[in-house]
């Protein structure tokens, strides 16, 4: 690592700062920066940013100093709102690699809480793939365990849809482990997200019904439902808006109907 600049504070003008390339952030709430740039309007930028000095030739001749940040673009960005000329900041010096900007960003990100599930997914798979970073490795970095890192990369396998939800607060990252068990069923899958979304399961009730989809996948395995079954089975379902199962027996069987509240039992 590079060292600091004698750990002093600079004060740079704010134009001349330029965003981190490997800023894992992706999603910043314009009404927070709104409100973070009503703070430091009040009491000014309180946490110094972290950045890099470049030197480039400007085409007209001579040097042209511009400062890449490392850590802080969310009080760069809040700070450009309040309309403030500079801000201070701590100069990192020395060659800065790729890996350890993209490093550097991703733990103050994950120091200040700042990165949703998503996002620290993608940050995780950047640092394993990209600059070859085991799950051991990373999890050393961070504080936390291999499988914490390793069950964070496994969000980016469910549908960007839920993706999507997972990042706008939509559904928890607790919601995300039901869906992940019926990966191998999508039209399950996207049932269940919906019922999730538009019935506010709880985490509880989302994984006693993956887990009861997976238990029926493998006692059914060898006894595929017939086409009418099918038929009816998604007939029922769109005509009462839930899940419904029917189960044939030799003579007869049962229709199973699922429900979340007293109210869905009355409407039903």
């Amino acid at each position: 690592m590079g060292r600091f600049e004698n750990d002093s504070i600079f004060w740079i003008e704010v134009e001349k700062i330029v965003p981190n390339p490997y800023q894992p952030r992706r999603d910043f709430d314009e009404e927070g920066l709104r409100d973070l740039a009503e703070s430091i309007r009040q009491y000014g930028v309180l946490q110094p940013l972290t950045v890099t000095r470049n030197e480039k030739e400007k085409e007209s001749g001579g040097i042209e100093v511009e400062y890449e940040l490392i850590a802080g673009e969310r009080r760069h960005r809040a700070a450009e709102k309040a309309g403030l000329s500079q801000v201070p900041a701590i100069i990192r010096s020395g060659e800065e690699t790729s890996k350890m900007k993209l490093e550097l960003a991703i733990i103050e990100n994950l120091q200040r809480e700042d990165l949703n599930p998503v996002e620290r997914a993608q940050a995780f798979e950047r640092l394993s793939e990209e600059f070859d970073f085991t799950h051991s490795e990373i999890a050393e970095k961070i504080g936390k365990s291999r499988e914490y890192v390793s069950n964070s990369i496994r969000l980016l396998m469910l549908p960007e849809e839920m993706q999507n939800a997972l990042m706008a607060g939509k559904i928890t990252e607790g919601h995300a482990k039901p869906l992940m068990m019926l990966r191998d069923k999508p039209e399950e899958q996207e049932t269940l997200f919906k019922e999730i979304i538009y019935k506010g399961l709880t985490v509880r009730e989302s994984e006693e019904i993956a887990r009861r989809i997976a238990q029926d996948k493998v006692r059914n395995k060898e006894t595929a439902p017939d086409p009418e079954t099918v038929q009816a089975e998604e007939e029922l379902s769109e005509s009462l808006g839930t899940r419904v199962r029917i189960k044939r027996k030799d003579e007869g069987g049962k229709l199973i109907i699922d429900f979340f509240s007293e109210e869905d039992l009355e409407n039903l």
